[in-house]
């Protein structure tokens, strides 16, 4: 191998070249939960002065969405870290957080499944009741 093509190759070019991407990405991810966040902000605000509680559901389902986004950058910023010659003292530490940031994802999308269940049956049950007032009475 020339000189030339093992300098541009080095471990150190690479590791300089992949910790800018690491940066990239975790970036990414805090902007996702920065967005996430002030978006959340906003319809809270809107939904705050109707002092209902199902009038929330959607702030949480959009800051959850959000979360799970940015948890998913983060988590390939970890991956990415670790991709260049890691020692097994890195791969113990992404494994620790892999876990505990797959097991927070997990989580999180299952509250929002049961979240949107929950506000789809009660449109459903709203569309019911409204159909039913609707309904011209029958005609012997």
């Amino acid at each position: 191998m020339s000189p030339v093509a093992f300098d541009v190759l080095s471990e150190e070019r690479l590791r300089n070249f992949v910790d800018v991407l690491v940066r990239l990405v975790e970036a990414a991810g805090a902007v996702v939960i920065f967005v996430g966040a002030v978006i959340a902000i906003v319809l809270f605000l809107r939904a705050l002065p109707r002092r209902d509680a199902h009038a929330f559901v959607p702030v949480r389902l959009s800051l959850g969405r959000f979360l799970a986004l940015g948890l998913e950058f983060q988590l390939a910023s970890d991956v990415l870290r670790t991709a260049i010659a890691p020692s097994f003292d890195e791969l113990g530490k992404l494994a620790a957080v892999a876990a505990i940031r797959t097991a927070l994802n997990f989580f999180l999308a299952r509250e929002i499944r049961e979240e949107q269940r929950v506000l789809a049956e009660k449109e459903a049950a709203a569309e019911d009741t409204g159909e039913q007032h609707r309904t011209p009475p029958e005609q012997p």
